[in-house]
């Protein structure tokens, strides 16, 4: 789907706005795309993990408009780390906006029993972080096995292409239904399809340890990142233009580049030798 075009000043993030007519394109695009691929699989529901942010806020909304609320499970899993204010978005969300079944799961004692079996790993935050974040993938496919289901992931097209997940994480679903959307785009289609604003606009975090941001732990903020990867990155705009174009230190140009290419394996399927024969 094109990007619609804007009129900018050169010192502005590149504007990503869809139109309405391009909002409800990937609406209804997504939608259907969530309900082929149930369909293909032979299952009716899906499961989705609720964090309270605007990424699985939005692909719990598309996924109750394709397969219907009764089709939808959602499991809310809460740690240490995670904030009461998120997993009360959380369960708002699932109760109050889209009225689906769903389960809160306490994830503290999994992540201890593991650090019971690795304890040279406790104190290592990025190490535990991810523990964390793969616990919850682990209870996706419990609930979604138990329930004969698919587990939606909530991956979006800035954070998958710069690696900004957990490998075997929350990156170990059956599909990505908003991985074409840029972040200033789930948030624009958030608001088109109903979600409020409060949830559309809240600081993005992946909660991985106590007072984690999205933006701090990747050096950039969200406007510059999305500028950057589809100006340079996909467009193929030198660095030295795409800084220019976008008011930005080609530092940031360059911290973007890094994190795209470091996160290629994220991407992949692991890799084996070529065949001998």
């Amino acid at each position: 789907m094109a990007e619609s075009a804007t009129v900018r000043r050169a010192d502005e993030p590149l504007d990503l706005t869809l139109s309405e007519a391009e909002l409800e394109a990937h609406r209804e695009h997504i939608t259907s795309f969530i309900a082929d691929v149930t369909d293909a699989a032979g299952v009716d529901e899906a499961v989705i993990g609720l964090s309270g942010g605007i990424d699985s806020t939005l692909t719990s909304h598309l996924a109750v408009e394709a397969l219907g609320a009764e089709n939808v499970f959602g499991l809310v899993m809460p740690s240490e780390a995670n904030s009461e204010a998120n997993m009360s978005d959380a369960e708002r969300v699932a109760s109050e906006l889209l009225d689906i079944d769903y389960e809160v799961i306490e994830i503290n004692p999994i992540v201890d029993a593991f650090l019971e079996g690795y304890p040279d790993a406790e104190g290592d935050q990025l190490a535990v972080g991810n523990l964390q974040v793969r616990s919850r993938a682990v209870f996706n496919y419990l609930v979604a096995n138990h329930r004969d289901a698919l587990v939606l992931g909530t991956g979006n097209r800035s954070e998958s292409l710069v690696g900004y997940f957990t490998k075997y994480g929350d990156g170990a679903v059956d599909c990505h239904p908003i991985a074409n959307l840029y972040k200033a785009q789930v948030r624009q289609l958030a608001r088109h399809v109903g979600v409020p604003d409060d949830l559309a606009e809240k600081t993005a975090s992946a909660e991985m340890w106590i007072g984690q941001t999205d933006e701090a732990e990747m050096g950039v903020d969200y406007p510059t990142l999305d500028s950057v990867l589809a100006i340079h990155v996909k467009g193929g705009v030198s660095k030295t233009a795409t800084a220019r174009e976008i008011g930005v230190d080609e530092a940031a140009v360059e911290r973007v580049r890094e994190l795209y290419e470091r996160s290629q394996h994220k991407r992949q399927v692991p890799p084996g030798p070529d065949p001998l024969y």
